[in-house]
């Protein structure tokens, strides 16, 4: 005779109490995950059972629960950056920088003219198109720093290593952004270029000494053209100066000389008239004026009448009287 077995079953599971503790769990995870936020300079990429959905804004939003809906947020207000050839300490963008082994390599280039320069840059962009970033390239800042090495190399290869080092930084910088993002949008990573910055870019450490006593050669050159021009811009106006000063001194002098001859010939005009007047009174009176004017000017003179006999005693005289005045 065989026997029955007995199975106690607990009071709240005879009561259907654990499945409405299973319910309640559902539930609460059902609500935890059907809310998600997105920050305020990013946006939302929703996905439904891994396919595109939608794209929203920033805030509080609802999706369905339990995996059923994926998100993605994406900072697409926040300038993003790559840095070649060197690493900022402290970066939370794992795309920001290489290790230090690559970074040696991406700064190592050769310009036009076949000199070797070492090269740092930074290019600075954002996320503009979140499903093409998401779904259209497996790794697009990864792409993004290939593609940005490959434009830096062609575009100093188009130069000499002085126009990569001193004059042509910022051609060099238009060019290669303008190049990186025509590449970008052929790609169709999703990113747009912001702007592309050259850094340290010196020549390699062998020969640095010598560039640089190139350069300060070259600064001094401009220094003393520069000098010589000032010099120059300095003395020109003021020899110009001197020069006209000295013409209308001259013009003045001209002046004052005619105008003086102008009024000796009217004064002679009018003597010459007054002389024909009466010519006799006029030859008088110059010639009374002349005497008057040259006698003081002939010392102490004898004047004796031409019918005069004796002339000694008057010498002995004067002979006594400067004598007198000697003593």
């Amino acid at each position: 005779m065989s026997k029955e077995i007995e199975i106690n079953i607990p009071d709240f599971i005879r009561n259907g109490l654990v499945i409405w503790v299973i319910v309640a769990v559902a539930a609460l995870a059902g609500i935890a995950t059907s809310f998600y936020t997105v920050q305020a300079e990013s946006q939302g990429v929703v996905l439904r059972f891994g396919k595109y959905l939608k794209t929203v804004e920033p805030g509080l939003r609802f999706k369905m629960p339990f995996g059923v809906d994926e998100v993605y947020v994406l900072p697409v207000r926040r300038q993003l950056k790559q840095e070649y050839g060197f690493g900022s300490i402290g970066a939370t963008n794992p795309n920001q920088y290489t290790e230090r082994r690559t970074r040696d390599r991406e700064k190592s280039m050769m310009t036009g003219d076949l000199n070797a320069a070492e090269v740092e840059w930074i290019v600075q962009y954002r996320i503009n198109d979140p499903r093409l970033y998401l779904f259209n390239v497996l790794d697009p800042e990864g792409t993004l720093r290939y593609v940005s090495e490959s434009v830096m190399r062609t575009v100093v290869g188009d130069r000499t290593v002085d126009e990569v080092i001193t004059i042509g930084r910022q051609e060099i910088e238009e060019e290669a952004r303008d190049r990186l993002e025509t590449l970008v949008k052929k790609y169709e990573l999703g990113l747009g270029i912001d702007q592309i910055q050259l850094q340290n870019v010196n020549p390699p450490p062998p020969v640095q000494a010598s560039f640089n006593e190139v350069n300060q050669a070259q600064q001094e050159r401009e220094r003393m053209i520069n000098e010589a021009n000032g010099e120059y811009n300095k003395e020109i106006p003021r020899s110009r100066g001197v020069a006209d000063q000295k013409i209308q001194a001259a013009e003045g002098y001209a002046l004052k000389r005619v105008n003086e001859a102008l009024g000796d010939v009217s004064r002679f005009n009018s003597r010459f008239k007054e002389f024909m007047k009466a010519p006799s009174v006029t030859r008088t009176r110059l010639y009374l004026e002349t005497l008057k004017e040259v006698i003081p000017q002939m010392g102490e003179k004898i004047i004796i009448d031409e019918d005069a006999s004796q002339v000694l005693p008057l010498l002995q005289l004067n002979s006594m009287k400067q004598g007198g005045l000697a003593r």
